[in-house]
């Protein structure tokens, strides 16, 4: 397989996040593999979710599935590597996979001067 970089090559609009493969992640991933669009890729230690446009972890959502309270802590400790652009809020963590979608949240100017 030939894989091609440079100027041809295309966006992909794709986002994810490795999670630990823990009771805690697994419900996190099952929660989040429910949603359209959302991609689970299981290994002994670890599960990959990925998802086109954004990936969207709500807190309360997630507390609610767990039966205990899930923040920003909590989504830190079961998780490593990601790509896209991610942004924690008091509420939520979302994964962009356009650095422009984020701009809102990341005070990024996308207008030209």
């Amino acid at each position: 397989m030939s894989m091609q970089f440079g100027s041809d090559a295309e966006f992909s609009n794709k986002t994810g996040v490795t999670l630990m493969n823990t009771p805690i992640g697994r419900v996190v991933a099952q929660v989040m593999g429910a949603k359209d669009g959302v991609e689970l890729t299981e290994y002994p230690s670890m599960i990959r979710v990925d998802g086109t446009g954004l990936l969207d972890f709500d807190y309360a959502e997630l507390s609610d599935a767990l039966g205990m309270e899930f923040d920003g802590s909590v989504f830190e400790e079961i998780s490593s590597t990601h790509y896209g652009r991610m942004v924690h809020l008091d509420d939520k963590t979302i994964l962009f996979a356009s650095p422009e979608d984020a701009a809102e949240y990341i005070g990024f100017d996308l207008t030209t001067k």
